[in-house]
Formats: C-alpha cells, sequence, structure tokens
C-alpha cells in the first residue's frame, strides 16, 4: 500500500511538471516583444476552455490584470482581444488596412471558403452584392415577405392549449421560414433530412477545429457533406426541369442580365448555406428572447399587442401582412423595431465579432503579428450605462430616441464594412412571427429553466411555455 502511495505521488508530480513546462513553454512561444500583455494557456488547446465556460467573466478578469487590449489564444488561433470602443471602431472600419475577416478555422471549413464572412476585397464585393440584390427592399417588399406570411400564418396555427418548447420552435422556425424563401417549391420534401444535418453544422462552426470522433467539429463536417449532396441535387433538378420558380435560388442560379452576378455552383451552394446560417442564429434566439421579456413585462406586451391589433382590425381573418403594415408601427419599430432592438441589446446576441492580420501591425502601441486574429469583443457596449441608462433594464422604449441607431457604438448589427446585409430581412421575419404569436395567443413560463448568454444565447434544458387562445 505504501509502495502505490509513492508511485501515485510521484506520478502526480511527473504530470504537474508536464503540466508546468507545457504552460511555460507556450508562454515563451508567444513572448516577441511589443505583443500585447496576457496569457496563452495550453499548447493548441490555449484558453479556448476558459473562454466558452467563463465567457464575459473571462473577458473581465483579462481586462482587469492586462488592460482592454490582451493577448489570448482561442479557437485554435493566437488572438489580440479588443475592449477598446475606440480601437474596436478603427478596426472595423479598416478592414483594406493590413485586416481581413479573421472567423475560426472551425466557421470557414463548416460554412465553406465562398461564404460571405470568409471573403474581402473584390470577391466579397461580388459575394454580397449577389446576397443584397436578393435581400433587398424591394425583394423583401414583393416576393419575399408573402412566403414569410404564409409561413408564420401556418407555423403558429396549431399552438393553442399546448406546452411547447419556444426555443426548439423558434429554431425550427428560423431554418424552415428561411428554406422557403430559399427553395419554396422543394422546402417542404428536403426540410425533414436537411434540418437536423443543418443543427449539426451550426454547432461545429463554434469549436476547436479538431477533427477527431465525437467532437461537434467532426459532426459539423459531416453534416456540411450532406447538406452539399442535398444542394447539388436540388440544383440538378432545377436545371433539368422546365417549370420558372421565383425563389432565391432561381435567381442564383439565372444567367440572364437580370443577374449581374454570375456564380458558381459552389458558390451558390455556399451562398446558401450563408443565408441559412446567418438568419437562423439571429432570428432564432432573438424570436425567443422576445417572447421571454414580453413575457416579463406585461405592459409593454401590451403596447405591442394593441398595436398589432390594431392592424388586424383592418383587415379579414385570411389577408396577409404587407409591407406597408410594417413600416408604420409605432412601437415594435416603435415595438417593431424597438423590442427587437432591445431584445438584442439586452440578451447580447452577437458578442464580437474576427478580424485577420495580413501583415504585422502596431494597434494601441502593441504588435500584432501577421496571421493573429483580432477579436473584436463588442459586449461590454450593450451595457454601458453612459449609453444605455440603467443598462440592464429591458426598456424598449430608450430607442424611441433614434440618435442611438446612429452612434458609432451601435453594433447590434455589426460594423464598418461588414453591416449585417439581412437586417431588414430579419426584422421583418421576427415581426411577422410576433404578429401572429401575440395576436393569437397569451402564454405562461412552466419550469423556469436556466439560459446561458456565452457563447450562445440558449435555454440548455429548453424553455417551455403553456399556451392558450388570446
Amino acid at each position: 500500500m505504501a509502495l502505490f502511495m509513492v508511485v501515485l505521488v510521484l506520478v502526480f508530480i511527473l504530470a504537474l511538471s508536464i503540466c508546468t513546462a507545457l504552460l511555460r513553454w507556450n508562454e515563451l512561444k508567444f513572448s516577441k516583444k511589443g505583443l500585447p500583455p496576457g496569457t496563452m494557456g495550453w499548447p493548441i488547446f490555449g484558453e479556448t476552455t476558459e473562454f466558452l465556460k467563463q465567457g464575459p467573466n473571462f473577458m473581465k478578469n483579462q481586462r482587469a490584470r492586462y488592460g482592454s487590449f490582451f493577448k489570448s489564444h482561442i479557437l485554435g488561433c493566437p488572438t489580440a482581444v479588443s475592449m477598446d470602443p475606440e480601437l474596436n471602431r478603427y478596426i472595423l472600419m479598416n478592414e483594406s488596412k493590413g485586416l481581413v475577416p479573421g472567423y475560426p478555422q472551425s466557421m470557414l471549413d463548416i460554412l465553406g471558403k465562398c461564404n460571405i464572412a470568409a471573403v474581402h476585397g473584390s470577391t466579397h464585393k461580388q459575394m454580397r452584392g449577389a446576397l443584397l440584390a436578393l435581400i433587398s427592399p424591394t425583394m423583401i417588399k414583393q416576393q419575399l415577405l408573402p412566403k414569410i406570411d404564409e409561413f408564420m400564418r401556418n407555423f403558429v396555427s396549431d399552438w393553442d392549449n399546448k406546452i411547447i418548447d419556444i426555443q426548439e420552435k423558434t429554431k425550427q422556425m428560423a431554418f424552415l421560414s428561411s428554406l422557403k424563401q430559399i427553395a419554396s417549391v422543394e422546402s417542404t420534401s428536403i426540410a425533414r433530412e436537411f434540418m437536423p444535418e443543418f443543427f449539426k453544422l451550426v454547432l461545429g462552426t463554434l469549436s476547436l477545429p479538431i477533427d477527431l470522433p465525437g467532437t461537434n467539429y467532426r459532426r459539423g463536417l459531416k453534416a456540411r457533406k450532406i447538406i452539399l449532396t442535398i444542394l447539388k441535387q436540388l440544383i440538378g433538378k432545377r436545371r433539368g426541369c422546365q417549370e420558372s420558380h421565383k425563389d432565391m435560388l432561381a435567381y442564383l442560379m439565372s444567367k440572364d442580365d437580370n443577374n449581374r452576378y454570375k456564380l458558381s455552383d459552389a458558390e451558390i451552394i455556399d451562398q446558401i448555406i450563408t443565408i441559412l446560417y446567418s438568419g437562423y442564429e439571429t432570428v432564432s434566439t432573438t424570436s425567443m428572447m422576445a417572447v421571454k421579456y414580453l413575457h416579463d413585462h406585461p405592459s409593454i406586451l401590451e403596447e405591442l399587442r394593441k398595436e398589432h391589433m390594431a392592424i388586424r382590425e383592418k383587415k379579414r381573418p385570411e389577408d396577409p401582412i404587407e409591407w406597408n403594415d410594417l413600416k408604420p408601427m409605432k412601437f415594435t419599430r416603435a415595438v417593431r423595431k424597438i423590442v427587437i432592438f432591445e431584445t438584442s441589446r439586452l440578451a447580447t446576441i452577437v458578442n464580437g465579432v474576427l478580424r485577420k492580420t495580413t501583415e504585422e501591425m502596431e494597434l494601441n502601441g502593441f504588435v500584432v503579428p501577421k496571421g493573429w486574429r483580432i477579436y473584436v469583443y463588442t459586449r461590454e457596449i450593450n451595457y454601458d450605462p453612459f449609453i444605455y441608462p440603467d443598462p440592464l433594464a429591458f426598456n424598449p422604449w430608450r430607442w424611441m430616441d433614434k440618435s442611438l441607431e446612429s452612434q458609432s457604438n451601435f453594433l447590434i448589427f455589426g460594423g464598418g464594412t461588414r453591416q449585417c446585409p439581412g437586417k431588414e430581412l430579419g426584422i421583418a421575419e421576427i415581426s411577422t412571427f410576433l404578429h401572429y404569436f401575440i395576436t393569437r395567443y397569451r402564454w405562461e413560463e412552466i419550469g423556469g429553466e436556466k439560459l446561458m448568454k456565452f457563447p450562445r444565447v440558449e435555454a440548455p434544458n429548453g424553455l417551455h411555455i403553456r399556451v392558450s387562445s388570446y
């Protein structure tokens, strides 16, 4: 027994020595003169575990130790983290000056090399132009909103007297609504196979890029392969069909003069995945959190419901929501927009953006080597009491001051040259969902489930509500 204890102690001391040596070696590896202060954690893994588990607390602790510009190693990359508002604005506005999109390798691998977040320069302009042509105000008004209205009306039609997981429902809603806009006719037939693979793809984009069995990264890569097969088959069927379609896929595949942006099949597929991915996260999470916040603030819910009921009173039951119905909503833009803005601010759906250095550069007096990521961490701006008095309160009325939207620190929908191109489409989807949900139903939460807000806003065990007719 004594011998066993001696061996155990020796093994422990050896393991501790190896761990200490590895940490020391990794710190020395990134100890070049002039680098920002900070720690780098373990080789390969860096501080990813602490970053993902502790989230905002990790950031605050590092800032307290090293200041608002520090180094770390997260999601497989050496990274300079900026929590300085002025520096953040400079980085976002100067993409061409040694900075390009720097999303994690896992996201690039899984979303595709042609996705709009990964490309830059002329290719970014081409892909962004093709995307904006699909989701311009004219397209939303004439083609997309009728599809959104039909889908939302049917999607919430049978929730009366049911207990539902609103998190799961809003995930399905965001995915299926986008899929219908992309491939209106075929969306129903491909959704069953497509949707579970898409959810795996989403989880894989925010993971360490280590291709081992059982990891989210491996599942994400496998899901991408299956999705590629589905979309290649869909494009092939469209080419062999004489029937005309009026949806996003038809526009992307069009070779006539009306389509200024001719894309290859690979670019079309990555564009479709990008549309699904970018809309899914923001629309589903904002819709879920809007339901949560409105439940917790009955007076705001009543203001919102009053506005939407006024729209319904002017229509027959079967009449759809139209573009002109959305624009004058005093409280949803006024509640249409300001509830959405306040939900996005308070829940902080997006915590920051990543850039990558194409050359060694100096920022805030420190050297950032070529190939490093720069994490523009914008979360704290959403809780700045000088910008948003009483920042932890859900107060949509603060957005009645339109100057908040025009301020340079308004980064809810991105910043610089990378403003979210789908902002208006996302607002239209969330507004239409809320319209049919709150004019048909009342609801109460059951279970009191826990909410996590980092790295993604989610309820680990779901967010269950009991729904009844209004």
